[in-house]
This record gives structure tokens, C-alpha cells and sequence, in this order.
């Protein structure tokens, strides 16, 4: 109860004049808040309120436009983008088509952007009029334009980023309803509403505080006091008794993403182990982990055990591919034999330092170690994690992807050589035709069949990645939020949204 008063008070303390802010509870601190150089869920959710983007997707997954009024293709390789009248940044200065060029070409070319995969396929960038810009492809692309959807298509002040450079997170300046006010890190980002906001009559709250609380427990015991009035990415065991609660409402929806395995292969002298170097030695691994059994105990059979990377809803959920396997003992110590390999074989797993996720780390700790594996669990927080796994520090991380709605967006780039959240450096040259003929195949079924074969290469082969189960995107929130609808991409849209 302590620490709920405190929370209580520290919120107050940062209160507007004016109205009640929403208090929005986060699994984890957010990364950096760049567009260009972030990359996780949670500033993600941060974005949503903060940087508007060309296009968003609505409760169906349809493109529907935000900063841009429409689209049309003038071929298959020009995409003529008309843009919102009269809308400004947040430091005053017009977003225009001018600023669109600006952003994007940022996104392309700045030094450890995450979005230069995402707009590889774009190779010019023309200003027709002040309304209008021309985005010239080198090849036809399927997914270039669900790419403009998320960060990629978030438009940030230019005076600001060249004023401020890689700074520019620390206090970003977009066009999105709300505007930065202040970061504390591992505590709160505080966001204002912004009054020349272009869709100004659909923003309702003066004020939204985003609250940094990994521990499950601790975020739903704040919900459940009040001092949250939204609490994201609730565990599903948690569910039943908040839905107990006359005070509390529950919004669900299957994700787009998953939970994914990460092994080092080519990301420096971490990935020069036996595990790293043989994939006989990984498909032990993951012979020996039974993923029903995790998804039971940890999250009450809520979730979807997968062994790739896009969800069942999709029609681009690969079906061809079978069902999921069980454990099989025997067959991960026979590989383990086959590769010639010394056990128990040391191998090292970073988790995040949530409890539902360290309790994962656990159960796989010892699965495989009846196989014949002695498995280190090395938990930290999850941005820091990333960051790590980013420059080589780890051999296999424990991590997630929020999923997009396009598959390119969650296969190429944990797959391809270029791709950005490629982390264990794996490379195979077909596996990189493959998704680069894909994400410029507009027809569904050669896309689908282009994706299967990659994946019966980089998994099913060569074991880059052990996918584990797409999530249940689950937000609790105070019966005083109104508006506040589930969307399969996780994320909060604050339009509408109010607080009685």
C-alpha cells in the first residue's frame, strides 16, 4: 500500500491545471523516442500519442489514412502521396511535403536506423508541391506501404531533428495529438495535450502519464488502487480476478507479433560457441522445450504456440508447415550425439527481468537440461537487453516482436542478412532472394509460397530463430476510461477516449 501512495503522490505532482491525466501503466521502460532509432513495444505505445504517421490501420487491419489524405499508384514503382492541410508540429512549424521528405529520408539513411529496412525499397524522394510528394520505388513492392503505417511513416520536425541530432529523443517534436513534457527514465514519460492538434475535437484528456512497471503484480495492484487508470499487457492468469472487479473492464485481441528465441550465429566472438556454430545443437534445443507446457503453467493456455513468425488469422499464417511439435527428449539427445557435442553444452539466455518471463526462462532451464544442456539465465531489463543483443552480447535471447500487419513486417527482418532486428547476424544468400522477391510480389499466394520456402531454410534448416507462441494483447482499465477499444496491434489509439 506504501508504494501505491507514493505512486499516487508522485502522479499529483505532475498533474495539469486543468482535467485528470490518464495514467497509462507499461510492462517496460521505453527505448529511446526516435522513431528512427527505436524499436520497441513500449515506445510504441509511447508514439501513438506523440507522432502521427502517414497512415494508421484500423480495428480491421485496413490502411486508413492519418498525416496523408490518400494515395494512388502512377505505376508500380511511383506512389503519389497527397497531405493533410494545415497541420503543424508541435514547435509551430508546418508539416509539410517538404517534412515528409526531410523524415524520410532520415529514416533511410541515418547512422543505426531501424526504419532503413523497413524503406529499403525506396530510392527517391520527390516534393511535387506542398501537398504532395512522389516516392519512387527500385522494384514493385506488396509492403511498402503497410511500411508507412508505423515508425517508418512518422514525420518529425526537421527543425528539430538537425537542431538536435541523435538527441532528438530526449525531447522529440512530431505532430501527433499530445506533445512531450518531460522524461524521468524507469519511472514516467509526461505527455500534454496539443491544441492545434489537426484532429484537435477528438482529444478529450489534457494530459497522459505513461508509468514504467515491469513487475505484473505490482502494475495490476495499482490498477486495482486507482493510481493506474490503464494497465497494458495484463498476464492472462490475472484476468478472472480483475474481471471480478465491478471497477475494472478488460479489452483483448490476438496479436500480430510472437515470442521468439534469438540465437547468436554471426554477431561477434559470443556467437563462436558450439551452439552458435552448429544447428544440430539448436534443433536439440528445441526438441527438448515443450511450449504447450510453458504456455499452460505461465499464462493458463491463453496464448498460441507457434513455430513461425506470423499468427493463425493471418492469411499469410503458414499452413503448409504443420503443427506444432512436442517435447521429444530422445531425439534432442540424439542430435546432441550426432553433433558430436560435449554435455552438458553451456549456453547462456537473457531474459527480461519481468516475473512471467523469468518464470520461462525457468521452465526452459529445465527442459533442457535433461537433454543435456546447462543453461545460464542472464535477466535484465528489456530495453537494456536489446541493446545488448544489438551489438553481440549474448548467445541466445529471450525477446518478443509486436507484429505488424503486413508479414513482411514480421519476417524480414528477423531473417534477412539487412534485416534490422537481425540480432544473431544470420545470413543465406536464398533465404535473402527469397524475401526480397516476396516483399516485391504483389500477388498473396506467390508471396505465401515465397515465405514458405524461406522458412523451410532459416528454421527449418538452419534453426536461426525458435518461435514460441503469439500473445493475447490483454489492457485492463478503470470503468471511468471511455472510448477505449481493443486493436490487434496492442496499441492505444487516444482519440475518443475519455475520462469520467
Amino acid at each position: 500500500m506504501r508504494g501505491v501512495l507514493t505512486l499516487l503522490a508522485l502522479l499529483a505532482a505532475v498533474a495539469p491545471a486543468a482535467g485528470q491525466p490518464l495514467r497509462i501503466g507499461l510492462k517496460d521502460d521505453p527505448d529511446i523516442l526516435d522513431p528512427t532509432l527505436a524499436r520497441t513495444f513500449a515506445s510504441r505505445t509511447v508514439f501513438i500519442g506523440l507522432c502521427d504517421k502517414l497512415f494508421d490501420v484500423d480495428d480491421k487491419l485496413g490502411l486508413v489514412p492519418q498525416l496523408a489524405t490518400g494515395w494512388s499508384w502512377a505505376d508500380q514503382r511511383t506512389l503519389r502521396i497527397t497531405l493533410r492541410p494545415g497541420v503543424t508540429f508541435h514547435d509551430g512549424r508546418p508539416m509539410d511535403a517538404e517534412a515528409v521528405r526531410h523524415s524520410l529520408h532520415r529514416h533511410l539513411t541515418m547512422q543505426g536506423s531501424f526504419r532503413r529496412g523497413e524503406l529499403t525499397n525506396l530510392q527517391a524522394i520527390e516534393v511535387v508541391d506542398p501537398l504532395t510528394i512522389l516516392l519512387r520505388l527500385d522494384a514493385p513492392s506488396g509492403a511498402f506501404l503497410s511500411q508507412l503505417s508505423d515508425r517508418a511513416g512518422m514525420i518529425l520536425s526537421p527543425a528539430a531533428t538537425e537542431s538536435m541530432g541523435r538527441e532528438f529523443g530526449r525531447a522529440p517534436v512530431c505532430a501527433g495529438p499530445f506533445r512531450f513534457v518531460e522524461r524521468i527514465a524507469q519511472d514516467r514519460i509526461v505527455l500534454d495535450r496539443f491544441p492545434q492538434y489537426w484532429d484537435a475535437a477528438r482529444i478529450h484528456i489534457p494530459r497522459v502519464t505513461f508509468q514504467a512497471i515491469p513487475d505484473n503484480t505490482a502494475r495490476r495492484a495499482n490498477l486495482q488502487a486507482g493510481a493506474l487508470d490503464v494497465a497494458m499487457q495484463v498476464e492472462p492468469d490475472d484476468v478472472p480476478a480483475l474481471r471480478r472487479n465491478a471497477r475494472l473492464r478488460i479489452a483483448q485481441a490476438e496479436e500480430l507479433g510472437y515470442q521468439v528465441i534469438t540465437f547468436n550465429i554471426a554477431n561477434g566472438p559470443r556467437s563462436r560457441t558450439p551452439f552458435g556454430q552448429d544447428a544440430r545443437i539448436r534443433a536439440a534445443f528445441e526438441a527438448a522445450i515443450d511450449r504447450q507446457a510453458i504456455n499452460q503453467v505461465v499464462y493458463g493456455g491463453q496464448y498460441t504456440p507457434t513455430v513461425q513468425p506470423v499468427p493463425p488469422a493471418s492469411p499469410y499464417h503458414l499452413r503448409a508447415i504443420g503443427p506444432v511439435p512436442g517435447r521429444d527428449l530422445d531425439r534432442a539427445r540424439a542430435l546432441l550425439r550426432e553433433a558430436g557435442a560435449t554435455t552438458p553444452v553451456s549456453l547462456s539466455l537473457t531474459v527480461p527481468n519481468s516475473p512471467d518471463l523469468r518464470q520461462v526462462g525457468e521452465m526452459i532451464q529445465a527442459m533442457v537440461r535433461e537433454a543435456g544442456f546447462d543453461l545460464r539465465l542472464n535477466a535484465m531489463e528489456y530495453a537494456s537487453g536489446l541493446a545488448a543483443s544489438n551489438r553481440g552480447d549474448f548467445e541466445a535471447s529471450l525477446t518478443a516482436w509486436s507484429g505488424r500487419p503486413d508479414p513482411d513486417g514480421n519476417i524480414y527482418h528477423g531473417a534477412h542478412s539487412r534485416g534490422a532486428t537481425n540480432e544473431g547476424k544470420y545470413a543465406d544468400p536464398e533465404v535473402d532472394r527469397l524475401l526480397d522477391e516476396a516483399r516485391a510480389e504483389t500477388d498473396p499466394p506467390k508471396r505465401l509460397a515465397l515465405y514458405d520456402a524461406a522458412w523451410r531454410i532459416a528454421i527449418g534448416r538452419d534453426r536461426s530463430r525458435m518461435y514460441l507462441w503469439h500473445r493475447m494483447n490483454i489492457t485492463a482499465y478503470s470503468a471511468r476510461v471511455r472510448g477505449l477499444q481493443a486493436h490487434p496491434d496492442g496499441l492505444i489509439r487516444l482519440q475518443d477516449v475519455r475520462l469520467d
